[in-house]
């Protein structure tokens, strides 16, 4: 048998890569004293599992009883006892048979026990050979845990952590199993740290694109359509549609040529792209179209568009003289996304991406994904998306690969390697900073993942490049080289912007719904103080809006006051007002939607404002 100290280190390769080590032992610690609280408070209450996550630590209970503000706060003031106390945490080894009577009142931990006993982690998948069980102990609770954790509950900030709240969840995530109680806590180094976070949650709470976009009257969730499925309203749509001009300009400008292919295929297709091997899961059910139930008669909604714009590369023979051709399409794809996942307009079970693929001799590949790189920063500069970093996104790597975990990627490891080599060198030879990841490929060739933040600090991939010397073999793909010899191009798969909804939702947060002008779904409202003023207000609107521009002319019958603060509370980045002295000098009164006042303006000197506003998209209302 191990020591405690030898038991104690083998705890700490269970610390994910990227988690700061003591944030996740102290996370770790505080959910055993969590534990500890609500068995004392619940005795009928049934541990299971509570690992550290993000921004802290859940723990989940069979528990028959919704605990009460009060209780909770009982908790976590018993946690508080718990930590002055300084208690060791302790560890010893255990057999399975001892485990097993440890924990006979407790079927969860004896099924934990029975798995690993076998070779499996905590949510039943082959981990390798048997693990080591081991039992933590402080105080008088003891739980099943293979570490690590703090030497004494005297190591945590009893100010440093809160109960946030408690939900439901299915005992290893599976529907089929008993509903648990999961209580959700916060955890840090510190009280300041603590203080820090809970600011950041409330800011985030108000940029939430969910409600702002409720509030904007951007987009909505109807129940009839089904979860996932957002209808944009007209403001939202303008938003989108501007986005889309955007990127397409600068496409066409950049030699993408656009095409148009079908939202759905026949099964065969995704079989031979591979899709259906290694991503049906994510896929919708096929629809059976004839009697015969064959492949041939069953039709898919496309996942990806890369099959079809293959087919585009077919349509013709190609020679080395016509490549790189540069193949875009805003394209809808569908993902069979669970509906507990999906929300607003991040996550959704229908998207149009902003794609392309390239189709590139082998010696244009780095020139290629560095133009891509380039047209990519300077979108990024237009939105105003200033704080993001790239990552080399691998296949898994070879030496953690757990024992039958195959089937994720393509089984090649030449392409890899070789693949992987050319992002590798593209990035180097650009100078930008990157790093790298294992388990963050797509299944058929690594990828450059630009990563952004959000108000949490939580990373998300928003725009990716990927080079693919996979479907290009499987689908056979061919052009005609200077020895009019056939050869392989290698396929460039990029999304500069992403998809429309989730640069939508990322747009909404980073500006809090008050876009750019130019982006703004309405530009100028017009605010006449009275009736006599309508008719100038009308034709001034119908003017800008000639110039393009995007115009509300509030003819209501509330009043000024109430109708500025109205255009300020829906993010309009310009309100005129319009009295008798402004329509006697042909002006209006300039209001932002800051709460900053202008005064007044000839209506020429504001539409040169506008003017140069727009043209130069600048984050800024006046330059």
């Amino acid at each position: 048998m191990a020591s405690e100290a030898e038991l104690k280190a083998a705890g700490d390769k269970y610390i994910p890569r990227d988690y700061d080590p003591t944030l996740y032992k102290l996370r770790h610690s505080l959910a055993h004293v969590l534990a500890q609280a609500v068995v004392e408070k619940f005795p009928q209450a049934k541990p299971t599992i509570g690992p550290p996550i993000e921004y802290g630590f859940y723990y989940d209970f069979d528990l028959d009883v919704n605990p009460t503000d009060g209780e909770l706060e009982w908790i976590a003031n018993r946690m508080k006892q718990i930590i002055k106390g300084r208690h060791p945490f302790k560890v010893r080894e255990i057999s399975a048979d001892e485990g097993r009577a440890l924990f006979k009142d407790n079927p969860y931990k004896v099924e934990l026990i029975d798995g690993l006993s076998k070779g499996q982690d905590e949510y039943g998948n082959a981990a390798g050979g048997a693990a080591t069980i081991t039992v933590y102990q402080q105080d008088t609770f003891v739980d099943l845990c293979r570490g690590p954790h703090v030497e004494t509950t005297g190591d945590l900030d009893s100010k440093a952590f809160k109960i946030t709240q408690v939900t439901g969840s299915y005992w290893r995530g599976d529907s089929k199993n008993k509903m648990l109680k999961r209580f959700h806590a916060t955890a840090w180094a510190s009280a300041d740290d603590l203080k820090a976070h809970l600011a950041r949650v409330e800011e985030a709470a108000k940029r939430d694109h969910r409600k702002v976009g409720r509030d904007l009257e951007l987009f909505a969730n109807e129940p009839v359509f089904g979860a996932g499925f957002p209808m944009l309203l007209p403001k939202g749509a303008t938003v989108r549609r501007l986005l889309e001009q955007f990127i397409t300009d600068y496409e066409r400008k950049a030699g993408y040529l656009h095409v148009y292919t079908p939202d759905a295929a026949k099964k065969e297709l995704y079989k031979i792209s591979g899709h259906w091997e290694h991503y049906k899961d994510s896929m919708f059910p096929p629809m059976d179209m004839g009697e015969g139930g064959s492949d041939d008669e069953e039709l898919c909604l496309r996942p990806m568009c890369c099959p079809h714009h293959i087919q585009v590369y077919k349509s013709k023979p190609r020679s080395y003289r016509d490549l790189p051709i540069r193949i875009a399409e805003l394209g809808k794809m569908y993902r069979y996304e669970r509906s507990g996942v999906v929300g607003g307009l991040s996550r959704v079970r229908c998207m149009t991406l902003n794609d392309a693929h390239l189709f590139v001799r082998p010696d244009q590949v780095k020139a290629e994904i560095a133009g891509v790189l380039a047209l990519m920063k300077k979108a990024y500069a237009d939105l105003g998306i200033t704080e993001y970093r790239f990552r080399l996104s691998k296949n898994d790597d070879p030496e953690t690969t757990a024992a039958g975990k195959g089937g994720k990627y393509v089984d090649n490891p030449a392409l890899w390697e070789t693949s992987t080599a050319m992002l590798r060198e593209v990035l180097r030879e650009s100078g930008l900073p990157f790093f790298e990841a294992w388990g963050e490929a797509a299944f058929y060739g690594p990828k450059i993942d630009v990563q952004v933040k959000d108000m949490m600090g939580r990373e998300e991939t928003l725009s990716t490049i990927q080079a693919d010397q996979h479907l290009p073999e499987q689908f056979k793909l061919e052009f005609k080289d200077s020895d009019d010899t056939p050869k392989r191009p290698v396929m460039i798969h990029r999304g500069v912007i992403s998809t429309m909804e989730r640069m939508m939702s990322y747009l909404i947060e980073l500006y809090a719904g008050a876009f750019p002008v130019w982006l703004a779904p309405v530009q100028v409202a017009i605010v006449p103080i009275a009736d006599r003023h309508f008719e100038f207000a009308q034709q001034l609107g119908a003017a800008l809006t000639e110039k393009d521009y995007r115009v509300d002319v509030d003819l209501g019958t509330g009043r000024m006051q109430a109708k500025i603060r109205d255009a300020q509370i829906m993010k309009v980045p310009y309100v005129l007002v319009i009295g008798d002295k402004e329509m006697a000098a042909n002006a209006v009164a300039v209001r932002l939607r800051t709460g900053d006042d202008l005064g007044a303006k000839p209506v020429a000197e504001f539409e040169a404002l506008l003017e140069q506003v727009v043209k130069s998209r600048t984050l800024k209302l006046v330059p």
